[in-house]
């Protein structure tokens, strides 16, 4: 039976506090916080941007994840007694001892955090989170905001790709945590690559704390196991329909015997390539879950011995009105070996009468990739479920989303980043975010204006200047028919203010937001770039503290990017 709601949001709430404590930062977080103090600028109000600087994968947009996270972590931000004094251990000697009685006192409730929706499908240079409140704290969050952030939305834009290369059809199971970085990695990978578009996960503690469908049967070990059928134990089971104190129970092992030379005959199998271990494994499994029997079939060979051994202990389980579940292949030439199972299944259906074999279930699992996804809708193929761990949970193709905190504002003073390399600078002024749609709703371009600024209207044509990739850009005008603000006030003055939502409830946005993005920018393969760009009354603060700033840098020409 689950656990109730209560008690898995209490465990996520703790799972977040222990493995995400004020001290998982950079010293130098602390060291700037102390200078702040110092020098009595702590207190002063500032605003940092979260955001990345380039679409994931060489893909074309991105999901942002772990807003649910940070939101947890900054409720329960706050400096213990052990805390502080491990801080007073490897802070310079000397630092006045009143910055640790300030950090004892430190909390969130004078932050405000207002941010995209969590699942939201996002682009590059559109500002993620916007946190504003008292410098020195705002800055202490830098570190465990951007840890929170990477990777949950990195492993969530790889699961979305590879279920846009699965299509709607196939289920898609995450089977990582063995593979992941460590348990908080696993743990991560699980809640956020279901948000991104994967069924089922193999992670117990992902299925208690997220609520995510959990699955799984049997590996290698357990039929290289066996031996023999004398290791079989019990050897009978009791019929599906009957009841099972009063039932007779049936012999499993001689009903599988009998079904075994039946099997082999009608799939023209020599009989002495069959392991006898193997269909031990097989049968005790199915007498420990006859209602969940799922084998993985190849640990010797699928033709000659785990696909009949299946079928024979498939059937037996039918005679007694069982329903097995199918199989899982987990090496050598999944497609074709895919089409000869479910070859001999619909052998089976037809010659003994047996509607159930018609679906039955093929699982593929064997160092899945999104390419290897993309062979199977070019291969014929039968596969009806792909469990993924290595190139999901680790995201092989790109390790990092790179996501950057910048600070953007203090005591109302626009402030920016100015780099030689044109990438690195950034955009200066707290700011609102609006998304523009066209008339059937897709999305073709987001906004970036001043808050103070009044929000773009339906039907009004909008001049505007995109974000360029190493060269000045040109304005350009837009006319939405519809627009939508990207921004929520999510956390204030210690509380969270917009509701938490499951992980169920995040996916289903996820798959919404993507249903109306159009083709060319989710193609996984050279995408259309999709337009991000700044109002007029933006480009013109950015323009003005460029010119400020390039005048202390000898006339050097600052490229419009961030």
């Amino acid at each position: 039976m689950a656990a109730p709601i209560s008690q898995t949001c209490a465990a996520v709430e703790r799972s977040i506090r222990e493995r995400v404590p004020p001290l998982l930062t950079d010293l130098y977080q602390f060291t700037m916080a102390y200078a702040y103090w110092r020098s009595g600028r702590h207190n002063e109000p500032a605003v940092f941007e979260l955001f990345f600087r380039s679409n994931p994968f060489g893909g074309g947009f991105s999901l942002f994840s772990g807003l649910h996270d940070c939101l947890l972590f900054m409720r329960s931000f706050h400096f213990t007694e052990e805390d502080v004094e491990y801080l007073r251990s490897v802070l310079p000697p000397g630092s006045d001892p009143g910055f640790f009685s300030f950090l004892r006192e430190l909390d969130c409730s004078g932050v405000t955090l207002r941010s995209v929706p969590e699942g939201t499908v996002v682009f590059a240079r559109v500002p993620l989170m916007e946190v504003s409140g008292p410098l020195a704290v705002v800055q202490l969050l830098e570190t465990s905001l951007l840890c929170l952030v990477n990777y949950a939305s990195l492993v969530c834009s790889n699961a979305a790709r590879f279920r846009l290369a699965a299509g709607s059809r196939r289920k898609l199971l995450e089977m990582g945590l063995r593979r992941a970085q460590g348990p908080d990695g696993g743990l991560t990978a699980s809640r956020y690559t279901h948000i991104g578009g994967f069924d089922l996960t193999s992670n117990v503690l992902a299925g208690y704390l997220f609520g995510i469908p959990v699955a799984g049967t049997m590996a290698h070990s357990y039929v290289t196991s066996f031996c023999s059928l004398e290791e079989v134990w019990p050897q009978s089971l009791a019929p599906a329909n009957g009841d099972c104190d009063s039932a007779d129970p049936v012999d499993l092992v001689s009903l599988s015997r009998g079904w075994l030379g039946r099997v082999c005959e009608l799939l023209g199998v020599e009989p002495s390539g069959i392991r006898e271990g193997e269909l031990a494994a097989f049968l005790s499994y199915a007498i420990a879950y006859p209602r969940n029997f799922l084998p993985v079939i190849d640990s010797y060979s699928v033709g000659s011995s785990g696909l009949v051994n299946f079928c024979a202990v498939a059937l037996s389980l039918c005679e007694l009105q069982y329903k097995p579940l199918g199989v899982r292949l987990d090496s050598g030439d999944l497609c074709r070996q895919s089409v000869e199972v479910r070859r001999a299944f619909r052998a089976c259906s037809d010659h003994f009468s047996i509607p159930a074999f018609q679906s039955l279930v093929i699982v593929g699992t064997n160092n899945i990739s999104e390419h290897s996804i993309q062979e199977l809708n070019e291969k014929e193929n039968e596969i009806d479920v792909v469990g993924v761990g290595t190139h999901l949970v680790t995201c092989t193709r790109q390790p990092s989303l790179g996501c950057v905190y910048k600070l953007v504002e203090v005591r109302g003073s626009p402030r920016m980043k100015v780099s030689e390399d044109p990438e690195k600078s950034t955009m200066p002024g707290s700011k609102a975010v609006y998304r523009l749609l066209d008339s059937q709703g897709h999305p073709f371009l987001d906004l970036l204006c001043l808050c103070e600024e009044s929000p773009p209207q339906v039907g009004v044509a909008i001049r505007c200047h995109p974000l360029g990739q190493g060269q000045e850009a040109g304005a350009v005008t837009v006319t939405p028919a519809q627009v939508a603000s990207l921004r929520q006030d999510v956390f204030t003055q210690g509380q969270i203010t917009h509701p938490l939502r499951s992980a169920a409830e995040v996916r289903e946005s996820v798959q919404s937001a993507l249903r109306t993005l159009l083709p060319q920018h989710k193609r996984l393969q050279d995408p259309e770039a999709y337009t991000v760009a700044v109002s007029e009354k933006l480009y013109t603060v950015f323009t003005e503290v460029r010119r400020g700033d390039a005048s202390n840098r000898n006339g050097s020409k600052i490229l419009l990017a961030i």
